[in-house]
């Protein structure tokens, strides 16, 4: 069997001054969902908490039934299609040979999105349309970075960003302006990062933190801090007109990516360039001071 690539590498922040903006770019279809080396490892636990922490983790409205079924369809498509050594069908049962799972895809045992979020190692939500609001309808978040799904679901976008300082005023329009235009085929691309002291995937809490971690010091912070990315995709749904949206969460340990002089010039401008709600919200005041240090003393070579 082919292996399976090594995690991508996304290093979302910029130079310059701070800008919070959708910074949408479009994707293919056979990019559509990244599958890589930690595969077997992010599955198994995305598998352990469907198990044991399902009410947290999965969430559906009536309303999108059609949306979830045709979710897993399209992934099942998308699978097979641009990844045949790993995923294959045979009828109604679609094989996962990195797992060595057989799933029924035409009359599943599990909700369909469930299914669906059983076979990647993205997160999946649902957006659809009530009249011109888009409203968050179902999900299967495994990984929420500091929010929790079972407390947003039913609600409009610009609810469930509600606490994310800024969103109000720069992003709450272009985004569901975003949501009513997206057309079908197409797939938009997009990434957002966070510095956290936690490498762990699953986090629902988290914000708004100022309690000092001590064991992050200027020394070490490079072992202790890791680089969160999300990349984020939106596709369009042609029967039930709803969006996929997809979240692959990538954790780096710092001194993993920031391994040159230039990289953590650009991490170290782009942080103090957050504005401090911003850094608040992040929960990142408390690890700023150490954070910056470790970044000056890393240009120094």
């Amino acid at each position: 069997m082919r292996p399976l690539p090594a995690q991508a590498i996304h290093l979302p922040f910029e130079p310059g001054p701070f800008r919070m903006a959708i910074g949408l770019t479009t994707t293919t279809d056979a990019a559509w969902f990244e599958i890589d080396a930690l595969y077997q490892q992010e599955l198994a636990e995305r598998h352990r908490l469907l198990s044991t922490v399902h009410d947290q983790v999965f969430a559906t409205l009536p309303r999108s039934d059609q949306a979830r079924r045709e979710s897993l369809d399209l992934i099942a498509q998308a699978l097979t299609t641009h990844h045949p050594t790993w995923f294959t069908r045979d009828g109604a049962i679609l094989h996962n040979h990195l797992t060595g799972e057989a799933w029924d895809i035409v009359q599943p045992g599990l909700d369909p999105l469930e299914v669906a979020g059983r076979l990647v190692q993205e997160d999946l939500c649902l957006i659809q349309l009530d009249g011109e609001t888009p409203v968050f309808t179902a999900g299967v978040l495994c990984f929420p970075s500091r929010w929790r799904m079972n407390e947003k679901v039913g609600l409009p976008l610009a609810a469930v960003h509600g606490p994310v300082p800024l969103y109000a005023d720069r992003l709450a329009r272009p985004v569901d302006r975003f949501m009513r235009h997206v057309k079908v085929g197409h797939i938009a691309t997009r990434l957002n990062w966070s510095i956290l002291d936690d490498a762990a995937l699953f986090q629902p809490t988290g914000k708004w933190r100022d309690t000092a971690n001590t064991h992050v010091t200027t020394d070490n912070a490079g072992q202790t801090l890791f680089l969160r990315v999300e990349r984020q995709t939106l596709r369009r749904l042609p029967a039930s007109d709803a969006i996929l949206f997809g979240i692959r969460v990538h954790v780096y340990q710092l001194d993993r990516v920031i391994d040159t002089q230039a990289r953590a010039a650009t991490l170290a401008e782009a942080v103090r360039a957050l504005p401090e709600e911003i850094v608040h919200y992040k929960s990142m005041r408390p690890l700023r001071p150490s954070l910056l240090a470790w970044l000056d003393h890393a240009q120094e070579g």
